[in-house]
């Protein structure tokens, strides 16, 4: 902002407040007013961590995954001990034919956080997606161990598509071979 504005104690109260609406409206599933919410700052290079997170968000919950990779990727930078920034990322990569870029996301992730089910979940899905059948079947069986319930969820996930009729994957999920 001109004249040092960013660094002035009532914008960043203001920007706190503009931050905490359009979090709301995300929690609300209002993703279009998040983002009105966040413009009235000014654009994204207003915006702090969170906020850069936030309108990335707002952008993912829209489909609008390639437009949410910038914010994302800036906010997972400026937040390095987030795994947040870090999940929708590889979900916007994902969608966006970016698979091994997904599997990195997931990967650093888990650095951060290794006791998180879903993302053990989410990177065997990008993994399988990859082609990479061995290593999906590890965090697979690593997030069944920790979350039981993702073994239902594994069942019909279509992520699992190209490892599915492999004994290996039926074997890991207890399905008859």
């Amino acid at each position: 902002m001109p004249g040092g504005r960013n660094l002035d104690e009532g914008y960043l109260v203001r920007r706190r407040q503009f931050e905490r609406q359009a979090e709301g409206y995300l929690e609300l599933g209002m993703p279009e007013h998040a983002l009105e919410s966040l413009a009235r700052l000014g654009g994204i290079e207003n915006l702090s961590p969170m906020g850069l997170y936030l309108h990335g968000e707002a952008l993912r919950e829209l489909h609008r995954y390639e437009e949410a990779l910038d914010s994302l990727e800036k906010s997972a930078q400026a937040l390095p001990k987030s795994v947040d920034p870090l999940l929708s990322l590889a979900w916007c990569y994902k969608r966006t034919s970016r698979i091994e870029m997904a599997v990195d996301c997931m990967i650093r992730a888990l650095e951060i956080r290794p006791e998180v089910a879903l993302l053990h979940y989410n990177l065997a899905c990008y993994l399988s997606l990859a082609g990479r059948k061995a290593e999906a079947l590890v965090h697979l069986s690593r997030a069944f161990e920790l979350n039981a319930e993702y073994r239902a969820l594994a069942e019909s996930e279509s992520d699992f598509d190209p490892i599915r009729s492999d004994p290996d994957f039926q074997a890991l999920l207890g399905l008859s071979v």
